[in-house]
């Protein structure tokens, strides 16, 4: 399946690994996939409940504000995501990985209607930290999409550029994203994307 790249937000493959994870539902009008399509975009931007979309998904996704404060309600551009993967937590992050949303985009033409929201790693706030606190260096990124093209309304997520985040200032935080970055571009992504985007779709 091509990517469904109508809002712009994928950056190129550049360096590192990427990783996709994509599924799509078919249906027999127009008017049925565009209500779908509103349907799945809601749960695509209401990230607190992203964990109870993928079923047994291996991590909790919680919006928070620029000081770190969950948030109730949808994403929006400049809030960070707070997550928690099994296993050990980084040192830094007082055990969560942390993302901010650099982008959300929408596009509504006459060949799609597409919504994109894209995330980049960064320090936890108050961590004083100059490298992200996550296993993944500030270089990668997700973008989580919602697409209907006629009948067919996919949802994908695209990892890009994505290496172990090894420059950490903790030691202790090096060891565990190396080994926990590697296991996130062979297993972790894949698996916690594949079930989400069956999650939105349901």
């Amino acid at each position: 399946m091509e990517d469904k790249t109508y809002t712009g937000t994928v950056p190129g493959q550049h360096h590192g690994e990427s990783v996709t994870a994509e599924g799509s539902r078919d249906f027999d009008d127009i008017t049925t996939a565009k209500a779908f399509f509103f349907q799945a975009e809601g749960r695509l931007l209401n990230v607190n409940q992203w964990h109870d979309e993928a079923g047994e998904a291996l991590a909790r996704f919680i919006l928070a504000d620029s000081a770190g404060n969950p948030v109730d309600g949808m994403a929006q551009q400049g809030l960070l995501i707070k997550i928690d993967i099994p296993g050990p937590g980084s040192k830094s992050g007082e055990g969560y990985d942390w993302v901010k949303i650099e982008e959300i985009k929408r596009v509504n033409s006459t060949e799609a209607q597409s919504t994109a929201l894209r995330v980049r790693p960064i320090a936890a706030p108050g961590s004083g930290e100059d490298k992200p606190t996550h296993f993944y260096d500030e270089n990668s990124t997700s973008t989580f999409t919602i697409t209907r093209e006629d009948t067919l309304v996919t949802a994908a997520i695209y990892d890009r550029n994505i290496n172990p985040n090894t420059e950490s200032d903790s030691l202790i935080d090096k060891v565990r994203n190396a080994i926990t970055g590697l296991f996130g571009e062979k297993v972790f992504s894949k698996i916690q994307w594949q079930a989400l985007v069956e999650g939105l779709l349901k």
